[in-house]
């Protein structure tokens, strides 16, 4: 298979997802804020609410298309015994355990150890050996397609190192991204010996919540708290050089928690419509953009809109989360109201608890659909996915939004048509 993604709204082909695993009904108050989480959850419910969103992008891309990581790690996992234990040995040094470990971590099957790697339960032990990774969820974070490549982030907090070090196996282990590898289209920003020495040293970390390719010729980059300017500055120098991209747009966001990913503030609903955190996207608060060009320039503007407005697209449209105004439009971009995944052109994924931001929706001509309300309709063979146009489809999410992650953050999509 190869990747191919030349646009944050090209029909959803392949993604590949995490269902949320018994790894976070062990997260307690006091480990929540270390491990990146922002409250205990109800597991069963957050399950429940997760498979309804599965449900939809299968509806939409196909069962096949929709692929579980930790299916993915389990058959890398079967494939070569050699880079297995490689990975064990890694995950040994970086969880500091002792040598026993990893003895007992080669003698599992790959479902078990697939399970262990990820929940940190080892089942024949009866015992946890590490924390959970409960951020594995948010599989857009691991990694982005930039059209036929694929970029390996790097994590900035080191309770999502475990993450990195599994993105990592999968996707230079499984077969499905054999051809990628063999055609060198792997970008990997752990790899030191990627970039030249100059540019070592200095401190690397992006996630992909800040990493959006908008169309072939521009690829946007969030300088977020996740995001460091070294790794932007390395990525676009290797995007200029193998001439993959013409112009990197870094985007700076405030440094906060609240504003965590450019996703979080800012995502691409249909060709000319644009879901945005109003103060920072459209007014340009707490916000500078500069535009890199592979032939040397740089352009700056003080906002996203005044960048669009000039150069990308005259014709774009801005939808208010909050309908912009105070103090929905705080409330809402909290619990992800800008941050939604295009399945289409037009059609899109959002949670189903900002109502403030759906009426904006339907004040610029969307419809409004439930997902269980579709699902529903789909099981009574009602609806075909060439069916629902202009169409925002809300999904229940009382447990899902407590992670701080919407559906653009838990999808990692690997074709687009």
């Amino acid at each position: 298979m190869e990747p191919k993604v030349f646009s944050e709204i090209g029909k959803l082909d392949k993604v590949i997802i995490h269902r949320p695993d018994k790894g976070l009904s062990r997260i307690s108050p006091q480990k929540a804020e270390e491990l990146l989480f922002d409250d205990i959850i109800h597991l069963p419910l957050m399950q429940k609410e997760h498979d309804i969103f599965t449900d939809v992008l299968k509806f939409f891309a196909g069962n096949e298309n929709v692929l579980e990581i930790e299916t993915l790690l389990e058959q890398a996992l079967d494939y070569s015994n050699v880079v297995k234990e490689k990975l064990i040995d890694d995950i040994v040094r970086f969880e500091e355990l002792p040598a026993k470990a990893k003895r007992t971590m080669m003698e599992l099957d790959s479902e078990r150890l697939t399970d262990l790697l990820i929940t940190g339960y080892c089942e024949k032990e009866d015992s946890y050996l590490f924390d959970s990774i409960p951020n594995f969820i948010f599989t857009r974070d691991i990694a982005v397609v930039i059209k036929n490549h694929i970029l390996i982030t790097k994590a900035a907090r080191e309770a999502r190192h475990r993450e990195n070090l599994l993105a990592r196996f999968i996707l230079n282990s499984h077969p499905m991204f054999l051809e990628t590898r063999k055609n060198k289209k792997v970008i990997d920003l752990n790899d030191i010996d990627l970039f030249p020495p100059s540019r070592r040293g200095k401190s690397v970390s992006m996630e992909g919540g800040d990493v959006m390719i908008v169309n072939e010729n521009y690829l946007f980059i969030g300088h977020s708290e996740r995001t460091s300017q070294h790794a932007i500055n390395l990525l676009k120098d290797f995007l200029f050089e193998k001439h993959i991209i013409d112009n990197v747009v870094e985007i700076e966001i405030p440094h906060e928690r609240n504003f965590m990913h450019l996703d979080t503030i800012f995502t691409q609903i249909n060709t000319h419509d644009w879901v945005v955190y109003k103060p920072i996207i459209y007014d340009g608060i707490g916000s500078l953009v500069k535009v890199y060009n592979k032939s040397g320039q740089i352009k700056k503007y003080l906002s996203v809109k005044e960048l669009f407005l000039e150069e990308i697209d005259p014709e774009a449209r801005f939808i208010f989360g909050g309908k912009g105004i105070y103090p929905y439009q705080e409330r809402e971009q909290w619990t992800d109201g800008c941050n939604l995944v295009a399945l289409k052109p037009g059609v899109a994924l959002t949670y189903d608890r900002n109502l403030k931001t759906e009426e904006a929706f339907e004040e610029a001509g969307y419809k409004i659909l439930h997902a269980e309300k579709l699902l529903k309709d789909i099981a009574k063979n009602k609806l075909k996915p060439q069916d629902i146009k202009d169409t925002i489809i809300t999904l229940p999410s009382t447990e899902l939004s407590r992670g701080r992650g919407g559906s653009h953050c838990m999808t990692c999509p690997v074709k687009r048509n």
